[in-house]
């Protein structure tokens, strides 16, 4: 896991204060990190158009020509004239230098976007977004200086200084950051960075729920019962996910029970006694009385809700559990957010606001463990962040929440935490689609549940 951070200009100051760094050589130490990325990914001579802003990081990308001008064909295109301090130092000792200038933007092998960085609010003047839009159709190979500019530039590869920043991780920014690269800024990163509550997913942090205990039987690995619904579809494919993924038993409760939808899947009227988890809100519509749901819930055991159960009322009351796990989409966390009357938002705010209400809902919800879909997963408990990035867009397809569903409800059936079911499903999931081998608009529920027995 890495570290997130709302913000890296405290770890800049810590760094001139603690480790007895200055801001000249901060910079000089970014640039030198691009300068080394490019030196390890372009041949010698290659042609290379740097646009530079007026403030910081247009001073990045002047101190980036400095070092590069005798291993590139180096043009410089300032967009605006220098105008911060550090600008002005890097664009003098630039020109000592004589490297050529351009007014116009010319095609070249690479281009680096050093107009905005992270200190930059606002809109941007259209006569920037112009020059950006024309960057965006360049055949270069893009790179970012520490973020895209305004988020409108379209990078291969973001070259982010010191640390990751939240802001690379909203939804919305996704097509426009590329690949992102941290560069160290003259100290290791354990040492810039300091503890933060917001952490990124790896991969690797995947942990899989191999039974390692001899002596066991099915029910050592516990019992998932799930609210058979109106559209029953969505509860079949959490069921066959959940045993798929290591549940001993699966249960499909349901009013009429008489017609077992899959030959591997129990059904019954009424909750088993050895559950050991439950899982509702998968097509749900109104197959249960509100008498039915009571009884459902009438108990203790860690639960997973989705979908449906977002838009009733009956949710206010489950919010109260101390072992939950919920998974709206956007559009359910935007009515969950006003049925908890905690904000009253359209689905565009929450969007370029996502962690500023998941932390609100979170504080409100201590014990809630907080999955929000999106292009980069957020998973909450109380002060905990976690990003997940790995999501694609394969899984933008009818059923796919429903396998996370059972994902999640097998590993809280087997025992583990909502906050450590939630990660390691999510991770199981994004998995899952990265390893496909078909074209992403084939996939199906179906070969995500069939993609288990591989990981």
């Amino acid at each position: 896991m890495q570290n997130i951070f709302d913000e890296v200009g405290s770890l800049d100051k810590r760094a001139c204060t603690a480790f007895g760094l200055t801001e000249d050589l901060l910079m000089e130490h970014a640039a030198n990190g691009m300068a080394l990325y490019i030196k390890e990914n372009f041949v010698q001579g290659s042609t290379l158009t740097i646009v530079c802003g007026c403030g910081n990081n247009g001073a990045d990308g002047l101190a980036l020509a400095r070092l590069l001008h005798l291993y590139c064909d180096v043009t410089l295109f300032l967009a605006r004239t220098p105008t911060t301090q550090m600008a002005k130092l890097q664009y003098n000792r630039v020109k000592n230098l004589n490297i050529k200038e351009s007014k116009i933007l010319i095609e070249s092998n690479i281009l680096v976007d050093a107009i905005v960085g992270t200190g930059f609010k606002g809109e941007l003047k259209p006569e920037l977004t112009t020059l950006i839009e024309d960057m965006n159709n360049s055949s270069a190979f893009k790179i970012a200086c520490d973020v895209p500019s305004g988020f409108v530039f379209k990078a291969n590869i973001t070259l982010t200084m010191g640390a990751l920043k939240k802001s690379l991780f909203l939804d919305g920014v996704k097509d426009a950051i590329g690949e992102i690269k941290v560069l160290d800024l003259g100290l290791h990163r354990d040492l810039y960075e300091t503890e933060s509550n917001c952490k990124l997913l790896d991969i690797e942090d995947l942990e899989l729920p191999y039974r390692d205990k001899k002596d066991s039987h099915k029910g050592s690995f516990g019992h998932l019962s799930i609210a058979h619904g109106e559209m029953r579809g969505a509860s079949v494919m959490s069921a066959l996910c959940a045993s798929r993924f290591g549940c001993g038993l699966v249960t499909l409760i349901t009013p009429d029970a008489s017609n077992p939808p899959h030959y591997s899947i129990m059904t019954s009227s009424q909750l088993p006694k050895n559950t050991t988890a439950l899982a509702c809100g998968m097509g749900l519509g109104n197959a249960f009385s509100e008498d039915d749901l009571a009884l459902f819930f009438d108990n203790t055991l860690p639960l997973i809700l989705d979908a449906d159960i977002f838009h009733m009322p009956l949710i206010l009351e489950l919010l109260k559990r101390s072992f939950l796990v919920i998974t709206p989409h956007p559009k359910e966390f935007v009515s969950l957010l006003k049925l908890t009357k905690l904000a009253d938002i359209n689905i565009e705010k929450l969007q370029s606001n996502r962690f500023t209400y998941v932390e609100l809902f979170t504080t409100k919800y201590k014990d809630v463990t907080l999955l929000l879909k999106g292009a980069n997963v957020i998973i909450a408990q109380d002060t905990k962040v976690f990003v997940n990035p790995h999501g694609t867009s394969a899984l933008a397809k009818g059923g796919s929440g429903d396998v996370l569903s059972g994902l999640i409800g097998s590993l809280l059936a087997q025992g583990h935490t909502a906050l450590n079911a939630t990660i390691h499903a999510s991770l199981a999931h994004t998995k899952l689609a990265k390893n496909y081998k078909g074209a992403d608009f084939s996939l199906t529920p179906d070969d995500l549940i069939e993609g288990i027995g591989n990981l």
